[in-house]
This record gives C-alpha cells, sequence and structure tokens, in this order.
C-alpha cells in the first residue's frame, strides 16, 4: 500500500491498533465478525495532520470532526469536514485528507471491516458515494468511543474485544441512523406535529374536529394523512396514548380509577375501563394485580 504519512503524533492523541494475531481471532469469532474495527483514535488540535494512501485501505475509515476543520480528497473530489460533521472513506479508494493549516480538526477516527461493513456502509452512502453528513452533537457518542478505547486499552480479552465491537456497531448507527432514532428532528409534516401535540396533551379530551382544525386540515384530509403515516385513526391513536400512559400509572402510583381517567382525559371510568380491556386485554385492576411493582 503506498501511502504518504507526514504527520502522526499530537499532544492528548489516543490510538490503538490491533495487533495481527488478535485482528485473526476476532475473524473467527461469529459474534462480531460481521462488523470490527481493527484501528481507532482521537486527534485534538491535530496541527500538521496529513494523511494519504494512493491505494486506498483495507477498512473503511471513519472520520468525525468535533473541532476546527480538514479536508478529505477521495478519487480526486474534496470534501470539507466542520465542527458536528462526518464521512465514512470507503475501502480500496485513493484518498488524502489533512487537517487545516489555519484551524487545525480534532477527530475521531475508527477503521472498521467485516462480513457486513459493505452493508453498512451502503446505508450510510448514497448512491455508492461518500458525503459529508451533519449531526448534532450528542455526549453520549463520545463517551461510547472513550468506553470502547478504555476497554481495548486494558486488554484484548475475547469479552472485552466483544464488547467493543458490539459498541463500535452501536456507535456507527447512531450517525448512520439519526434521522430514524429522531425522526422529530427531521420531520415537519402536521402528522408529526398533531402527534407531539397530542403526547403534549394527554390530560385533554378533543374531538377529531378539534385535532383537524390544530393542524388546519378538514376531517377527511387530516384522517387520510394520518391513517398512512401512523395506520391507524388519530382518535384510536390519541387513546392508545392515553392508555400508554395510564399504564404508567397504574403501575408507578396507587391512583385509583377515577383519579387515572382525569389524569388521561376520560370522563367515564366505564368507558375507560372498556377501551382499556379492548387494548391490553385485561381490566385495569387485572394489570395492576398482575404487573404492580411489589
Amino acid at each position: 500500500m503506498n501511502i504518504r504519512k507526514i504527520k502522526e503524533g499530537f499532544l492528548g492523541q489516543q490510538m490503538i491498533v490491533l495487533p495481527p494475531d488478535t485482528k485473526k481471532v476476532v475473524t473467527k469469532n461469529p459474534l462480531i465478525r460481521g462488523l470490527y474495527l481493527t484501528a481507532i483514535g482521537y486527534y485534538p488540535k491535530a496541527i500538521h495532520h496529513d494523511r494519504e494512501r494512493k491505494a486506498g485501505s483495507q477498512q473503511y475509515i471513519f472520520l468525525y470532526c468535533t473541532e476546527g476543520k480538514g479536508y478529505v480528497e477521495i478519487s480526486r473530489k474534496q470534501y470539507e469536514l466542520a465542527p458536528n460533521t462526518y464521512i465514512i472513506i470507503p475501502k480500496n479508494i485513493a484518498h488524502h485528507y489533512r487537517t487545516s493549516a489555519s484551524d487545525p480538526w480534532s477527530i475521531y477516527w475508527i477503521h472498521f471491516t467485516g462480513e457486513n461493513a459493505d452493508l453498512l456502509y451502503s446505508r450510510y452512502a448514497r448512491d455508492a458515494a461518500p458525503e459529508v453528513q451533519t449531526i448534532a452533537y450528542d455526549e453520549q457518542r463520545t463517551e461510547q468511543f472513550n468506553l470502547m478505547l478504555s476497554l481495548l486499552e486494558n486488554n484484548y480479552s475475547t469479552r472485552n474485544i466483544e464488547l467493543t465491537n458490539i459498541k463500535l456497531l452501536q456507535f456507527l448507527s447512531s450517525f448512520i441512523y439519526h434521522e430514524e432514532m429522531y425522526p422529530s428532528h427531521y420531520s415537519v409534516d402536521q402528522v408529526s406535529v398533531s402527534i407531539k401535540f397530542m403526547k403534549e396533551n394527554l390530560t385533554k379530551c378533543y374531538a377529531i374536529q378539534e385535532l383537524a382544525a390544530h393542524s388546519n386540515y378538514s376531517v377527511s384530509h387530516y384522517s387520510d394523512l394520518f391513517k398512512k403515516k401512523t395506520g391507524c385513526s388519530p382518535m384510536q391513536y390519541f387513546n392508545q396514548l392515553k392508555i400508554q400512559k395510564s399504564c404508567q400509572y397504574l403501575y408507578f402510583t396507587d391512583m385509583n380509577i377515577k383519579e387515572i381517567c382525569v389524569k388521561i382525559g376520560f370522563d367515564d371510568p366505564y368507558y375507560f375501563s372498556r377501551m382499556f380491556k379492548k387494548l391490553m386485554g385485561s381490566s385495569p385492576a387485572n394489570y395492576r394485580n398482575t404487573y404492580k411493582k411489589k
């Protein structure tokens, strides 16, 4: 592999490269051989960081920038990484990445491969081409990353390696599947807005006309849109949310049925009990007796 390495070694740098013998063991482990890392590191304020591989890498390379900026060139196309952006460099493709001379980046990086690596990359890349993606900073990601480093720093035992690579899938998924994990951050359609309104108003009793008016739709149009998105009618969905909330009250509190009805906007305890049994398969009293925390 033709590699040009200008600078690597920075104050606060953390880096682990798995030994060849450990990698051989990983490839034979059915629990993690589908996706595993071969190297992992964090380079803070990586001034002069510059890396070029003219024949590419045999692994995918994940780069996540949290400070400063830098540039990634893949197949003669240049991408800029700024804070809260990331890119995955495809394997076996010529690439060159470097920090900004005036505003050096801080990056988290991982080399990963495995039987499922191609499939995971396809979930990230559109039309098979890499792209810089923006993602809001989440401290839990850096905590997961630091846990992976800590596990490998301790030793290369089977359990440590397994847990590291289980965490690897969680870590990468938090980037690649962020839109699915947090749809409210991306979706601004009126059905999503209406569902949010329902969740914030479980103590109230609304008719379908009121819910439709809140979304500025006619009842028929609102109902059609809602059913296409959720598979059920607005009132069915609203009642399901109320019943789910009542389950929490039955489990975690000693409130009686009338008190719970007030909390979830039901005027008639008998109607609530019938609705509860229809959705949950048992009466509220039986549910409490079965699942009540001792």
